[in-house]
């Protein structure tokens, strides 16, 4: 006995729906679990000089597809729609893979980008800087020394004294909070606060 061509039809469709769902729900979860990943692996105790930068495959795996994006492909994410670029909590930030001390909330302000922007770094000898040619005007790129991180650029348009503008990308930081730097191993920053 033959389907009609009406019934047919419908299960054809309720199928689709199925496996529609099947691949929405699998997708769902695995980001769930690549961010939580991310946020585990970047919170533990730091420990200056002990940080041996994981194999592409393993960024891939913690990180977010953004913050890979970010810190391994030079990419930049959308300004005023990222984590920190209106952050005003005390704390510093820190490399989103290595952990190491990049900026403090005391040196961050608001440079109306939408780009998390400091007037220095917080340890100057965990950031270098390198010509960037890959727009039509020359830049420079500021990266993590560590981990390597593509971390933002460095503009001469920022306010006195120094006149340096950070503009950072978010995905490629993680805020320590000022409570919370002696637990996460930052604990030489907090006299910063205080």
């Amino acid at each position: 006995m033959r389907r009609s061509r009406p019934i047919r039809i419908v299960s054809f469709i309720i199928l689709i729906i199925l496996v529609g769902t099947y691949f929405f729900v699998t997708r769902r979860e695995e980001q769930t679990v690549v961010t939580g990943t991310a946020i585990a692996a970047t919170a533990t105790p730091y420990v200056e000089g002990s940080f041996v930068k994981p194999a592409d495959s393993v960024l891939r795996a913690t990180l977010t597809p953004e913050m890979y994006d970010v810190t391994q492909r030079n990419g930049t994410e959308a300004p005023f729609h990222n984590e920190y670029w209106d952050n005003h909590e005390e704390g510093i930030y820190v490399d989103i893979v290595s952990g190491e001390p990049l900026f403090s909330s005391k040196d961050k302000y608001d440079s109306g980008t939408g780009w998390p922007s400091f007037t220095k770094p917080l340890v100057a000898a965990n950031i270098k800087t390198v010509a960037d040619n890959s727009l039509s005007d020359e830049r420079t790129e500021v990266r993590s020394v560590h981990a390597d991180s593509h971390l933002g650029h460095v503009f001469n348009d920022g306010p006195a004294p120094l006149g340096l503008r950070y503009c950072m990308n978010s995905a490629a930081m993680r805020f320590v909070p000022k409570n919370d730097l002696v637990a996460q191993g930052y604990g030489e920053f907090l006299s910063l606060f205080q």
